[in-house]
């Protein structure tokens, strides 16, 4: 069986990650990279560093606009798939790699399978909104994280090939965290100890183009600055929007270069508190239990939310300054995000049609990340149609 894997964007190479290296002993993949992230610090490391294959295509789109990006990218990823003929098309996530690579399959009626399905911020002004809703519909397989995005879809009224595999950025963390810790110089690099400095990013454009946002948390990010370092690893887009604000650019901040996916973990895990706008650091704080303060109106991932380790605050400046200084840890006790298995079950899917039937999320007596471990998978044989993809001659 041949699989096309198209990833574009930072989020998805740790996604992907998790799952190629299985995936590869049981089909052929053929990895595509869009090139929607193609700086070294926001690529190419993540790369070398976790492992992943280099890309078999390389389409270099860049930066552009929304509509623009999108539709180079399908252009690209179509001739891809007329050349390759692939059994299924496998999407990360809710970039607009994601929306190309399943649009053109869809059209193409090769069978998309979508990793991290079921996701809604019931905000459809965010461009990952509208990607996220369009790429479950068209696709076969959607592999949901969580109980609650499996309902997402079932509002929506999809049901059929709906699986609740946990969520892959687990698999990642877990199989990393230790090497990062061991390995990762960034806290002696920058002169940080450990609980004494707020971690903090910036980068979704609800609030990087909307100046007014962009000067309140910038603002609010300076007044902790003053009472506890903050580190802020600037996204390429983020820092050239600030440096046309010169007060936001003196701020009393640590504003370094984007960092490798091992010094990103580094600085969550050591942090007191992380501050961000970014989905999968929300994640990544609740996995590693760190508080989090996240600067949006709204979050998919309302696990975080709901057990305490997360406050949603906007970009009011006094929110997310009140909730920085009252950061402290949430409740213990459910686990929703699976038992790092994730990669396991997408390949047994995918590859051997033995998906894994929707599971009661995993309670763990201390899901401190030192003491989370993996367990051994146990999945169900079962048969389902697939559509047959159909090429022109």
């Amino acid at each position: 069986m041949k699989i096309v894997t198209i990833v574009g964007a930072r989020p998805q190479f740790i996604k992907a990650a998790a799952v190629s290296r299985l995936l590869r002993s049981a089909a052929r993949e053929v990895l595509v990279h869009t090139g929607q992230h193609y700086d070294v610090n926001m690529s190419e490391v993540f790369f070398r560093e976790l492992g992943i294959p280099a890309p078999d295509y390389l389409l270099g789109v860049g930066s552009a606009s929304h509509g623009e990006q999108t539709g180079e990218m399908l252009k690209q990823i179509e001739s891809v798939l007329f050349r390759e003929k692939p059994g299924w098309v496998l999407v990360y996530g809710d970039t607009n790699s994601t929306l190309a690579g399943a649009l053109a399959a869809a059209k193409l009626h090769v069978p998309v399978a979508h990793v991290e399905a079921g996701l809604r911020s019931f905000n459809r002004r965010m461009p990952e909104e509208v990607n996220r809703v369009l790429t479950d519909h068209v696709s076969t397989l959607l592999f949901a994280p969580t109980e609650t995005a499996v309902r997402n879809l079932r509002r929506e009224g999809i049901s059929a090939g709906v699986w609740q595999v946990g969520d892959v950025m687990y698999d990642a963390v877990l199989q990393h965290l230790d090497h990062a810790r061991e390995h990762s110089q960034i806290l002696k690099r920058h002169q940080l100890c450990p609980k004494e400095y707020v971690l903090a990013t910036l980068h979704r454009a609800e609030n990087t183009d909307d100046i007014q946002r962009l000067h309140s948390i910038m603002s609010a990010l300076a007044e902790i600055g003053r009472e506890i370092p903050v580190v802020l690893p600037l996204h390429p887009r983020t820092r050239h929007l600030i440096g046309g604000l010169p007060a936001l650019t003196t701020a009393p901040l640590r504003m370094i270069e984007p960092v490798s996916y091992f010094d990103m973990l580094r600085l969550e895990s050591s942090a007191r508190c992380i501050v961000t706008d970014s989905g999968g650091v929300q994640k990544e704080a609740f996995f590693l239990r760190v508080p989090c303060v996240t600067t949006r109106d709204e979050s998919e991932w309302l696990e975080t939310i709901d057990s305490g380790w997360n406050t949603l605050v906007g970009a009011d400046r006094m929110k997310i300054v009140k909730a920085a200084r009252q950061a402290a840890p949430g409740r213990s006790g459910e686990w929703p995000y699976g038992k790092g298995d994730s990669g396991k079950q997408i390949v047994n899917i995918l590859a051997f049609g033995r998906p894994r039937p929707t599971v009661e999320p995993h309670r763990a007596e201390s899901p401190s990340a030192e003491r989370l471990r993996t367990t051994e998978e146990r999945a169900n044989v079962n048969a389902y149609s697939l559509p047959h993809a159909v090429f022109p001659a």
